[in-house]
């Protein structure tokens, strides 16, 4: 097959892409680099920079595909708080600028990622696709109205279209910016330096963590499943993980000795995630392989920014 993957020089996008190339598909990748290493990318992949907004662009590497991976997007939650133009005008109207390149080019099939952060605090866990969405951030907002726009442009003209609500991935290669970094890379490279690991709220929080390859496996199989076609599905763990444990294995798996600290002053989110796969598994296939713990077992032993720094004493704030 023939694919486009937007935002492919991310920690998503590259694995998706050199999983898909390594299989024998041509894979051709468009990102912006505004966040993404193209260093990332296998020598298979044919990259090309350029912006989700550039129509002329998308024609041109849209010619002949079969199907488009859409992953392209802002995706910090606290920076979204503070620039909620930025995140409509790249995540919602990049959705948009792309749905209608394919509709000018003919293109058959979309595989949209959206997050688990669009269901916002639900009473019940764990978290079903016919529940309400409750998003609490500009980014979640976002991500909700590229889903209503990829699932009505492509009813208006006859794309298939698949949804897939990522939750908190995670694994080697994940972005690491100075400015609010995500928990899992950030958590070990404090541990591994001998560091502070910072919890917002007192920790008690959960989330549903999935490790990169079981995201890929997902995605993957998104791309063909008939099953799939014009559905919402949950992409996760199905297991909930409070912040507090996250810390324990992250000290248990580095062998490191940190400061940890609770937070009171900082909001710590929504109370609980945890992702419901029975749709995954039905239209799918999909069964998460790697838990929380071999995940971070794995992030340490493939990702070679994490270097071993020497232990000294913990203590629990």
């Amino acid at each position: 097959m023939i694919f486009l993957i937007t935002g492919a020089a991310g920690f998503l996008g590259s694995a998706l892409a050199n999983t898909l190339a390594r299989e024998g598909h041509e894979v051709r990748a468009l990102d912006d680099l505004s966040t993404g290493d193209p260093n990332a990318l296998s020598g298979e992949v044919l990259f090309t920079r350029g912006d989700v907004n550039d129509r002329p662009k998308l024609w041109t590497l849209l010619q002949g595909v079969d199907c488009v991976y859409h992953l392209a997007a802002r995706v910090s939650v606290p920076e979204s708080i503070l620039y909620p133009r930025e995140y409509n005008a790249v995540n919602v109207g990049g959705t948009v600028s792309l749905m209608e390149a394919m509709r000018d080019v003919g293109v058959q099939r979309v595989v949209y990622v959206s997050s688990g952060a669009v269901y916002g605090d639900q009473k019940e866990q764990p978290l079903h696709e016919q529940m309400r969405p409750k998003p609490r951030s500009p980014y979640a907002v976002s991500k909700l109205a590229g889903e209503y726009y990829v699932r009505t442009i492509g009813a208006l003209w006859g794309i298939e279209t698949v949804v897939l609500r990522v939750f908190n991935a995670y694994g080697p290669g994940q972005h690491l910016p100075a400015s609010h970094p995500p928990v899992i890379p950030n958590f070990l490279r404090q541990a591994l330096r001998g560091g502070t690991l910072v919890m917002h709220g007192d920790g008690s929080q959960t989330r549903d963590y999935v490790y990169v390859d079981d995201v890929t496996r997902a995605l993957t199989a998104a791309a063909t499943s008939p099953q799939a076609v014009n559905e919402i599905i949950n992409v996760g763990s199905g297991t909930e993980n409070s912040v507090k444990t996250l810390v324990d294995l992250v000290l248990a798996c580095t062998r490191q000795k940190a400061t940890v600290v609770e937070n009171p002053h900082t909001a710590p989110g929504v109370a609980r995630m945890c992702a419901d796969l029975s749709r995954a598994r039905k239209l799918l296939g999909y069964t998460p392989r790697v838990s929380l713990e071999e995940g971070l077992r794995l992030t340490l032993a493939r990702d070679p920014r994490f270097n071993r720094a020497p232990t000294r004493p913990a203590s629990r704030t």
